[in-house]
């Protein structure tokens, strides 16, 4: 909505999750705002770059590896083949269909400004952009993060790919290095593995996955390494340097140098926010040693009336989080309202295949806090569900409090790991003990029940327990 004025109640420098949460909350409650953005397309990174379009194409993977179903361009006469640059097109066509469902169209009718263009802060609460001057009551930084690029002698020269770059290409590399065995490295690694490519995976921490429970990692790799995947930990990238049209990389680790080498590189070692060329320092705003906008748990910032959610603030790189700030933030910004979040509650998932999924503590964080806990690991060879699908592959772990029994955390890997952790989560949130869990009967059979045999393993010996005892 075009506005006859430069004055909001609330300006917000970004266009992805945790801007959109933020001015569609601000018009429910009856205030005003404009969206400043530059960089991706209207809905940031999620819906272009992140993980709309990447879980597409970890399902047409998926699907051409495991069923070659044609519902992804895959051609199931004679040998299985799968029309890559068609299911590139399908993927951009979801993206534009989602973008302008979810946001454009979303904004039709609202109290919403929304401006193309880079935004420079100035003080009193101004935002310069495309030679207007947008006064807010409040400010709201919410303009995401990008691709980290780790400083690697001869990287820049010998040239790589990111998550974005490598989702525009209509071919796929027959052999292709992932830089980080993290959770985007381990998606885009199996997702190109299914579609034909040889993957190896370059992590430098002792194991994949490397702040998940060691249980959850030794489980993911063995997976990934089955399907073919080579991995190396505790690997050390030296130098990067491109040799007759090959990436070749001089890699050490535990065991000595290994050779390695591939048609592309794809780098996947994390994120870095967008904080820089916005006048943030100018203004009084204060930033960590790692760029991140420092805040307060309501989401202020250093400077009183400027507010931040989303990757810039750096608690959680998800989707999820940063919409749940930005509408924490203009809330606690538009009202007398002091919300914060718990982000122990905040469940995360890996897609994969099988999935990855968590929420609460870990035991060694659980530790790191002075908790007393105990613990129980259950494989998904004793479900009756993950027997009956013909799909074993999976643990469950449990974190409990010492004593009260109250769960602390639950780690799962599952073909649906990603559904089956939100009963965790509100476990997790009601402050369910072990016998709460045990009490509540379940769907037999399914994967949740993995939950309820954890649970009992508490109490008893799976290994000479029926399906049928209470």
């Amino acid at each position: 909505m075009k506005r006859h004025n430069d004055q909001f109640d609330m300006v917000i420098l970004g266009g992805g999750a945790a801007a959109f949460a933020a001015a569609i909350r601000a018009d429910e409650l009856g205030f005003s705002s404009a969206m400043v953005n530059t960089g991706l397309p209207m809905g940031g990174t999620c819906v272009n770059v992140g993980c709309v379009p990447s879980k597409f194409l970890l399902e047409a993977g998926n699907e051409y590896f495991y069923r070659q179903s044609p519902q992804f361009a895959c051609n199931l006469s004679g040998a299985p083949r799968c029309n890559f640059p068609e299911a590139i097109a399908n993927k951009d066509r979801m993206v534009h269909r989602l973008r302008r469902s979810n946001y454009q169209d979303v904004l039709e009718d609202r109290k919403i400004e929304y401006v193309e263009g880079s935004g420079t802060l100035l003080p009193g609460r101004i935002v310069k952009t495309n030679g207007r001057k947008l006064k807010g009551r409040h400010l709201l930084l919410a303009t995401g993060s990008s691709p980290k690029i780790p400083p690697i002698d001869g990287l820049e020269e010998a040239g790589y790919l990111t998550n974005r770059t490598l989702m525009q290409r209509k071919d796929r590399p027959e052999e292709m290095m992932v830089l980080g065995g993290g959770p985007l490295g381990l998606e885009f690694a199996q997702m190109y593995a299914h579609f034909g490519s040889a993957v190896t995976v370059l992590e430098s921490a002792e194991r994949l996955l490397p702040f998940e429970e060691p249980e959850v990692s030794a489980e993911i790799t063995r997976c990934l390494t089955s399907e073919g995947i080579k991995v190396h930990t505790g690997a050390r990238v030296r130098r990067i340097h491109r040799e007759k049209g090959r990436v070749i990389c001089d890699l050490t680790n535990g065991k000595g140098t290994v050779p390695c080498e591939a048609d592309e590189i794809l780098v996947a070692t994390g994120v870095t926010p967008n904080t820089a060329g916005m006048g943030l320092q100018e203004i009084g705003v204060e930033l960590t040693e790692k760029g991140y906008v420092k805040t307060q748990a309501n989401l202020e910032t250093t400077v009183a009336g400027i507010w931040a959610a989303g990757d810039v603030v750096g608690r959680a790189a998800l989707e999820t989080v940063a919409a749940k700030e930005g509408a924490t933030a203009a809330l606690n910004a538009l009202t007398k309202e002091k919300r914060s979040i718990n982000y122990d509650l905040v469940p995360h998932a890996v897609f994969t295949n099988p999935q990855v999924a968590s929420v609460g503590l870990t035991d060694a964080e659980a530790a790191r806090r002075g908790l007393a806990c105990e613990c129980r690991v259950i494989t998904m060879e004793r479900v009756p569900k993950a027997l009956t699908v013909g799909d074993t592959r999976g643990v469950l772990k449990m974190v409990v409090e010492s004593g009260t029994q109250k769960l602390l955390g639950v780690h799962i890997v599952s073909p649906i790991a990603a559904d089956m952790i939100h009963a965790a989560a509100y476990a997790l949130r009601g402050g369910l003990t072990v016998e709460d869990i045990i009490d509540t009967v379940h769907t037999f059979p399914t994967f949740s029940e993995a939950l309820k045999m954890a649970a009992e393993s508490f109490r008893h010996d799976m290994s000479r327990m029926s399906c049928c005892i209470e």
